[in-house]
């Protein structure tokens, strides 16, 4: 079996962004028993998010990396673009080339913030009504911060679908483009893989309609295996408090 590998509420926790128990423990076992793996993370913040892993403790390689910055050029090919988040990814948006335009913007890129207004809605609707076309960073349903749950990205994404009757693209996680990309490092079939994540709706029902197995942690978003599952109709292939957990179930660690 191949691993595709959650970051945030998997192998390091929301509050402290520290290692989740037994997870770097879990990265080790997979190495020295060279099971193929890839970290897919949904971070937009840190250009140098893998040297933070890395720093923390985990023993992961590029090749065994990927994340959304990584592959925005190929998704978005406008130049302008009306880029929302923390400050961190409008930089990085910067930094890759894009031309920010919050006036007659080509296309409008969301990302993770808790401080959207109701003005910036307004401002996202009328580029919308516009013609601009929209993305999101990642397909993420809720993220956790001060110990309280907010809306993510796929929570907007859907909303100004909703409101503007316009269509749109995701470039991360659980895009098959972005799936793609990191089976490339690892080659194969979809159904050889297991994706470990906290994410249902984000991460593992997409992942699901590619053929992949599925194991939801609930070491992240989600108290309890009931909060979601049932409302959702879906049953993953393993449900554990953890993913030194998961390792035991498969054997792994």
């Amino acid at each position: 079996m191949k691993f595709f590998i959650d970051v945030q509420g998997t192998l390091i926790d929301d509050k402290d962004k520290k290692p989740i128990r037994g997870a770097i423990e879990f990265i080790d076992a997979l190495n020295k028993k060279k099971i193929p793996y890839v970290i897919i993370t949904n971070n937009t913040k840190k250009r140098d998010f893998l040297g933070y892993l890395q720093d923390l403790g985990f023993a992961i390689e590029a090749e065994n990396y990927i994340d959304p910055l990584q592959v925005l050029q190929e998704v978005l090919g406008y130049k302008k673009v009306a880029a929302y988040g923390v400050d961190e990814f409008v930089e990085n948006i910067e930094a890759l080339g894009y031309d920010l335009d919050y006036k007659t913007p080509e296309a409008v890129v969301l990302s993770v913030k808790a401080d959207y207004t109701f003005e910036e809605f307004a401002d996202i609707d009328e580029f919308l009504l516009s013609g601009a076309k929209l993305y999101g960073m990642h397909q993420t349903s809720l993220y956790v911060k001060n110990n309280r749950r907010y809306p993510s990205v796929g929570a907007l994404l859907e909303m100004f679908a909703y409101a503007t009757g316009v269509e749109y693209e995701v470039v991360g996680k659980p895009s098959k483009l972005f799936f793609s990309k990191a089976f490339e490092k690892i080659g194969g079939e979809f159904d050889e893989v297991m994706i470990i994540s906290d994410d249902v709706q984000g991460d593992l029902i997409g992942a699901a309609k590619l053929g992949m197995k599925t194991a939801f942690v609930l070491s992240g978003k989600f108290k309890s295996a009931q909060e979601i599952l049932p409302k959702l109709g879906f049953k993953p292939n393993i449900v554990a408090r953890n993913i030194f957990e998961v390792g035991q179930q498969l054997g792994v660690v």
